[in-house]
């Protein structure tokens, strides 16, 4: 297995433990900082978890008065918007995500407080607090489950149009908040946690082209799994060339390395490797003719036939040129070792006279089996190996 360090992620949920070991062509380890730009980024920055506050009403709150007040009336409470929003991500061991959500909301409404008739407005800092479970694994999909929604209330504060704010109406306020805001709140996060969830598994059930000669199908290969260091999960990649027919690669157990100091650790497998690289050389049979005066010496024939490049030979005489035909035999191999890749490629070479009449001469026929150096890297969120000869 060859391990790619990135400095990104699209993923959502789902973990590896060290000791895991799996049986798909990928699979990555993420750390808590990756997930917590990702679902900030979804959640905060979007203005997802904004839009679906924006709706929020609150019931009337009503206040009988005592003997030294007058009946409080409080209707029409509504979120104006939220404030200084902040989003932490906590790692629950066999769990799944613990979500922290900390604004602070400003409310408006009208206030009635005897026959004094106002406009009310209301700052509540809240911290909302969920765990977050993936369950129901299946085709690809998993689904989230909020357990145990916590909604905190901290400082609450009241102004009055007039000014005049008696203790009462703040009292009936803080009470009637704390007694509902957690109910409206906790199914909004779950909501907008189900949006991310669906968003962000579409990107890890997706179709992507290798050019023109097939596909790649991406998809969650089991449920994920949670640890305390980080989070992790499997994808399957099904390799698929342009006719419709599935390039095989063999499954074998192997675990992840440790995260470090990375957010995103992605292990691919050399046989998925090997699927993908097969699909990618759909090299047809390379045709090249000779015609006088171009090779001096072996090394100048060796040197066009590993480049495929049309070229001219001295050892050609008469009115019938040499040909020359090179064809891969057999699929590409990339062979992973420490801080090592190498692709084996064989090459048939066959030597061949074309007559006038249309008939076929051969003359030498070599199996070559070439030994590429791969260099790996990472550009524009893809993987990159570049090939030299050697």
């Amino acid at each position: 297995m060859t391990v790619l360090k990135l400095f990104g992620i699209v993923l959502f949920c789902g973990l590896l433990s060290p000791s895991q070991e799996v049986l798909s062509g990928l699979s990555c380890a993420v750390s808590p900082e990756a997930m917590q730009n990702v679902l900030s980024k979804a959640i905060l920055q979007s203005g997802l978890l904004q839009r679906h506050l924006q709706g929020l009403v609150l019931p009337s709150i009503l206040g009988n008065g005592g003997l030294l007040s007058a009946p409080t009336s409080i209707t029409g409470l509504h979120l104006v918007r939220s404030q200084l929003p902040r989003l932490s991500v906590t790692l629950l061991s066999g769990i799944g995500v613990q979500l922290s959500i900390a604004a602070e909301l400003e409310l408006q409404g009208n206030c009635l407080v005897g026959l004094l008739s106002d406009l009310i407005d209301i700052s509540a800092a809240v911290n909302i607090t969920a765990n977050i479970k993936c369950t129901n694994f299946e085709s690809g999909t998993v689904q989230v489950v909020i357990e145990d929604c916590l909604c905190i209330l901290g400082v609450i504060k009241i102004n009055l149009l007039s000014g005049l704010l008696s203790l009462s109406v703040n009292e009936i306020v803080l009470n009637q908040l704390t007694a509902t805001l957690p109910g409206l709140l906790c199914p909004v996060v779950d909501i907008v946690v189900n949006l991310v969830n669906i968003h962000l598994m579409s990107t890890l059930n997706a179709m992507t082209p290798v050019g023109t000669a097939g596909t790649i199908h991406y998809q969650l290969a089991s449920l994920p799994f949670a640890s305390d260091l980080f989070l992790g999960l499997d994808l399957d990649g099904v390799v698929q060339d342009v006719g419709g027919s599935i390039i095989p690669h063999d499954s074998f157990p192997s675990a992840l390395p440790l995260l470090l100091d990375y957010l995103l650790v992605m292990g691919v497998r050399q046989s998925f490797l090997n699927a993908v690289v097969a699909l990618m050389f759909q090299i047809p049979p390379q045709n090249l003719t000779c015609t006088p005066g171009a090779f001096s010496s072996a090394s100048q024939l060796q040197e066009a036939i590993t480049t495929l490049a049309p070229t001219e030979c001295s050892v050609c005489h008469g009115t019938h040129p040499l040909s020359i035909q090179l064809a891969l035999a057999g699929n590409p191999l990339i062979l992973l070792e420490e801080n090592q890749a190498t692709l084996k490629l064989s090459v048939l070479i066959r030597v061949f006279v074309k007559n006038l009449d249309g008939s076929i001469l051969n003359l030498l026929l070599l199996k070559a089996d070439l030994s590429l150096n791969v260099h790996v890297s990472i550009a524009g969120g893809k993987l990159v190996l570049g090939l030299s000869l050697g």
